[in-house]
């Protein structure tokens, strides 16, 4: 797919990116390589092929899920301005 110049100044311009007129032709054989590239990856089938999380497929190194720290919720709420059954109150921010 190729893109024209006049497509390359509208991608800059949604993007908020200043290009100079004499890189544009650079920029546009760049962007039709990318998408030449993404269209030839989706031609190929992958019906077969399970997928993954991680190329590499290693087991994920995981820690037990326990509680480390004590609750504390009494010492915080303390010094809060405002706490209402065990919560704490904040000003209204959106109507």
């Amino acid at each position: 797919m190729a893109l024209g110049s006049d497509e390359v100044k509208k991608i800059a311009h949604l993007a908020r990116l200043e290009i100079s007129d004499a890189d544009v032709p650079e920029y546009a054989k760049n962007l039709s390589n990318i998408l030449d590239f993404v269209e030839q990856m989706n031609s190929v089938d992958t019906s077969d092929v399970a997928p993954m999380a991680h190329p590499l497929e290693l087991p994920q190194r995981l820690r037990a899920d326990e509680a480390t720290e004590e609750n504390q919720r009494e010492l915080f709420q303390s010094v809060a301005p405002q706490v209402e059954a065990g919560l704490f109150l904040v000003p209204k921010v959106i109507e």
